[in-house]
């Protein structure tokens, strides 16, 4: 029986159990968002909340204080990256200075492929994610960005255009079979070319 054991072992040894929990960690506080399986992020919850609660020991302090110095010592024996320590403490921590605690937000997305094991995202609360926003970023990247020639538009450019058998219409190729007709159906499916 199971009786007052109070984690998951996660299929692993201590140590790489660990090790495990301190590089979601530090990638959740990074990105802000991270998927994993639903086991492993009931896991990460608690150890991020408490590196966030300790980070908080430090808002109201000087930045050299003993507590502010005891306590960026205590988040990096978990945290090794020292940007991410950085974030934590600058960014993470001021965001929640108000709120007793609950930092975290664990979304079921559905089932892995592979062994169908349930897969969450876990997220900072206030970095939720905006598809608005996403959408814009996109857009606006693709605007920004010129057209890449591939290989085979600048040879053609080099010949002067068109190849045989292809008419140039309006900007766009169209294929041509030997008797004229236009084919839509490639020539693997038994199209004409």
């Amino acid at each position: 029986m199971r009786h007052r054991v109070a984690h998951r072992k996660l299929g692993r040894v201590t140590e790489h159990r660990i090790a495990m929990l301190r590089n979601q960690a530090s990638d959740l506080i990074k990105y802000g968002r991270i998927k994993t399986t639903v086991a492993r992020g009931k896991e990460l919850r608690p150890f991020v909340e408490r590196l966030i609660t300790l980070a908080k020991r430090s808002l109201g302090d000087a930045p050299n204080s003993a507590a502010g110095v005891t306590a960026r010592r205590a988040v990096n024996v978990d945290i090794v990256d020292k940007s991410v320590v950085r974030v934590l403490f600058n960014e993470i921590a001021p965001r929640y200075a108000e709120r007793p605690g609950g930092y975290t937000r664990l979304l079921r997305i559905g089932y892995r492929r592979g062994d169908s094991a349930e897969i969450a995202e876990v997220e900072l609360l206030g970095s939720e994610y905006d598809p608005d926003a996403a959408g814009e970023a996109a857009k606006t990247d693709e605007a920004e960005k010129p057209k890449k020639a591939t290989v085979g538009g600048r040879i053609r450019k080099a010949l002067g255009g068109g190849g045989r058998g292809k008419s140039e219409t309006g900007g766009k190729v169209e294929k041509t079979a030997k008797g004229g007709k236009r084919v839509n159906t490639p020539r693997k499916a038994g199209g004409g070319g």
